[in-house]
């Protein structure tokens, strides 16, 4: 609670000018996502508050933009409080407007995963029935067929919000302070009907990651963000309202691209980005010089392997840090570049105001060191009094590391023997000559299942099975070593950087 305090002081939250200015944006907005950026503004006005690819904003003008766009809702889109917003939007500052616009009117925003196919659209429209649809024009093929409202982020000609924010107009209603707005992220990717995580904005009860975030990640001492990863996915969203109460300039673009990534990272002298480890990979790969100015590397979203921290560390230095949370639960574990000097796997120490279980099968609690589903519960998940599983395998060791073992659907009962894939994929990693591995398991006759691996060669690396079963047999026990073992050039990966272990075992059958 001291460092709770001593954090809140630093920002200066809790001085009379800090207190005013959080009370007159609570009487102004409400609480809601504008609340955040009505309170930046005062003290950060004329600051650059966001850039992408189309323009560069100050806190007033982005509150002032945002604030007219919500006038424009409720006018033109006669869009209320309690209704349906999705937005189905790339990176960018109509996004980012949109967001803090819904908010303010009091709807509910779902944020669409850019990747989704026409028909998953479709039924995940007809299950919610949204009085809104917010998006882009080359993701028009999407909506071919949904008839509801919707209106274009950006567009040269037809009414979009681009083109709605530079009429000369002034409002006609008076928006009303609301706190009824969530926020509705998606608990899966592209495959499948997802799962809806919906989160009431608090400022109370989203202190500690954000504490544990400024704290841990050192925040206060730099001064802009490049966020790599998708808006739309929680951990993008997070790390944008994150950075906005604090002043910072973040940076945005519409897309992935690696080479963009390291000119945008070079030429703004970012020093902290957010990215999935696949987009760190390719970016070490691109131009790592042009990385330089980098002092913290956030990582999250997936697996952060362990040969990717050695290279990172070796030509960086210790400045990667690894992010562990769930849409339903939110951020729960930060891994500092000495957590991970002390073990490449942590996922680091838990974060003030988490509680933690970790249950065998039997919804038992297994003992420290020993290997269970973690349970989480925090005041600001879904559900602040229910224990949330949150599908992940793991333990804790003695002092106080958490340890991730994959999913609880990916274990293999070998003989007997529970067997985690990740385990014997961070021990395959190490080999020398392998850039990439995967392991699932197959049906067996004798064991009812056995492990397979995927492997990726390095680039002009010579590998035999034989070879990688020799090395790996004195390092992994009998009953994890793969039955098979194929080599392949590449290893598919969803959008969001998450290895796609479906599509891999649908192309192994």
């Amino acid at each position: 609670m001291i460092r709770l305090f001593y954090v809140l002081y630093k920002i200066k939250l809790l001085s009379p000018i800090g207190l005013y200015r959080l009370f007159t944006s609570v009487i102004t907005c409400g609480i809601n996502l504008m609340t955040l950026l009505h309170f930046a503004e005062k003290k950060y006005s004329n600051r650059i508050a966001l850039v992408d690819d189309h323009e560069a904003l100050t806190y007033k003008q982005l509150l002032d933009q945002s604030t007219k766009l919500a006038h424009s809702l409720v006018e033109k889109a006669d869009l209320q409080s309690g209704q349906k917003v999705g937005i189905l939007c790339r990176n960018h500052a109509s996004l980012v407007k949109s967001i803090f616009a819904t908010s303010r009117v009091g709807a509910d925003l779902y944020l669409l995963n850019t990747e989704i196919s026409k028909q998953q659209f479709n039924a995940f429209a007809e299950r919610h029935n949204f009085d809104l649809v917010i998006y882009d024009a080359e993701l028009s093929p999407i909506l071919e067929n949904y008839t509801n409202q919707k209106i274009l982020s950006y567009h040269s000609d037809h009414p979009s919000i681009s083109n709605g924010l530079k009429e000369n107009t002034k409002p006609v209603v008076v928006l009303p302070r609301t706190t009824k707005g969530k926020i509705v992220l998606q608990t899966s990717g592209t495959t499948g009907m997802s799962k809806d995580a919906a989160h009431q904005p608090s400022i109370i009860h989203y202190l500690h990651p954000f504490v544990a975030f400024i704290k841990r990640l050192r925040i206060l001492d730099h001064h802009n963000a490049f966020i790599a990863t998708p808006i739309y996915h929680g951990y993008g969203i997070a790390v944008l309202l994150l950075f906005i109460p604090l002043g910072k300039k973040v940076v945005i673009t519409s897309g992935f691209n690696a080479k963009r990534a390291c000119e945008i990272i070079n030429n703004k002298q970012i020093e902290v980005v957010t990215v999935v480890p696949l987009m760190l990979q390719k970016m070490l790969q691109t131009n790592h010089e042009h990385l330089k100015s980098l002092k913290c590397i956030a990582s999250g979203g997936a697996k952060l392997p362990t040969k990717l921290i050695d290279e990172t560390f070796q030509k960086l230095g210790p400045i990667l840090y690894n992010l562990y949370g769930t849409s339903e639960s939110g951020l729960n574990f930060i891994a500092t570049p000495q957590d991970l000097l002390y073990s490449a796997t942590t996922i680091g120490k838990k974060i003030d105001g988490l509680k933690i279980r970790t249950l065998d099968h039997t919804h038992h609690e297994v003992p420290t060191g020993k290997i269970g589903q973690l349970h989480i519960q925090n005041d600001w998940s879904i559900h602040k009094d229910i224990w949330i599983g949150t599908g992940d395998a793991g333990y804790c060791d003695e002092n106080g590391y958490y340890f991730l073992c994959g999913r609880i659907d990916d274990m293999v009962i070998s003989g007997g023997e529970n067997v985690y894939p990740v385990e014997v994929e961070q021990v395959l990693i190490q080999h020398p000559y392998i850039h990439d591995v995967a392991i699932i398991g197959i049906d067996d006759e004798q064991f009812g299942q056995r492990l397979k691996a995927i492997v990726v060669p390095v680039k002009n690396a010579s590998l035999t099975e034989e070879e990688l079963r020799e090395w790996l047999s004195t390092r992994v026990a009998r009953f994890q070593l793969p039955k098979e073992i194929s080599i392949v050039d590449y290893l598919p990966y969803t959008p969001l950087g998450k290895l796609d272990k479906k599509q891999i075992e649908i192309a192994m059958r």
